[in-house]
């Protein structure tokens, strides 16, 4: 029998509001829909992945903080979701503080990389979710995975900083993880009514080429209101216009990595 072991996938992104967590979620979502055992892990201080799975609380001793801090593991911590297949190492507000406290070790940036080591059997997929920083979470992230996934809002603004984004990734894949490679970038917010959108979308595929992925998330209201309900756009609204398009999306992702 064929032993697991999971890809994992960082979603990276210094600029906020992309819908860099939007996707994490919902690419989970849509893969474990398709059978697919996912790990969702949130290393972001805001802890918008878990309360988007409806963990609006994690628990005081299992949670991403306390395996960076060495006080638990991943396996101790992972908590399952409403969801099947998808469970979720879930975020604390004591992140806030995790990059002071990660400072003076000697492997700093590769400890997300040793929390996960031991459990990656266990599943096909870990999506990791990172705050909106070049900072030493999103580092660890970058660290441990094995590909990048960029999400990238059809905005003007969005290609300011993108250049700095991919120089960190070449930064760290020439230093700390010679595998890490771009997974693709995904277009998000993409409103068909504004001329702007599609100028941005063709100087970024100019750019970027096939790695822009063929699908592209939409500006949809039912996408925005569900994480604050604790559930994934599946869950919330499946006929949506936003939900279809994270499905077409996910079937895409699975293509894509089966070819490489």
């Amino acid at each position: 029998m064929k032993t697991m072991k999971a890809k994992v996938v960082v979603l990276a992104n210094q600029k906020g509001g992309v819908g860099k967590t939007t996707t994490a979620l919902n690419l989970s979502a849509v893969l474990a829909s398709k059978g697919k055992k996912v790990l969702l892990v949130d290393s972001d201080p805001q802890g918008n992945v878990s309360s988007g799975v409806g963990m609006f609380k994690a628990s005081e001793d299992k949670n991403i903080y306390q395996c960076y801090m060495g006080n638990s593991d991943a396996d101790a911590s992972i908590q399952s979701t409403n969801l099947k297949n998808l469970s979720i190492l879930p975020a604390s507000i004591d992140l806030v503080g995790v990059e002071v406290e990660l400072i003076s070790l000697k492997n700093r940036e590769k400890q997300l990389r040793s929390i996960l080591r031991p459990i990656r059997d266990r599943f096909h997929f870990i999506i990791i979710d990172c705050p909106p920083s070049l900072g030493l979470l999103t580092i660890n992230g970058l660290t441990a995975a094995d590909s990048v996934l960029i999400p990238l809002q059809c905005e003007y603004f969005a290609l300011e900083g993108l250049a700095l984004l991919v120089n960190t990734i070449r930064k760290v894949k020439k230093t700390l993880n010679h595998g890490l490679f771009i997974e693709g970038l995904l277009l998000t917010m993409f409103d068909r009514r504004n001329r702007l959108t599609y100028l941005v979308a063709e100087e970024i595929q100019n750019h970027f080429g096939d790695q822009v992925y063929k699908t592209v998330i939409p500006r949809n209201v039912r996408l925005s209101e569900s994480p604050s309900h604790g559930k994934t756009i599946l869950e919330y609204d499946k006929n949506s216009t936003g939900a279809k398009a994270y499905m077409k999306f996910g079937n895409e992702f699975l293509r894509r990595t089966r070819g490489k």
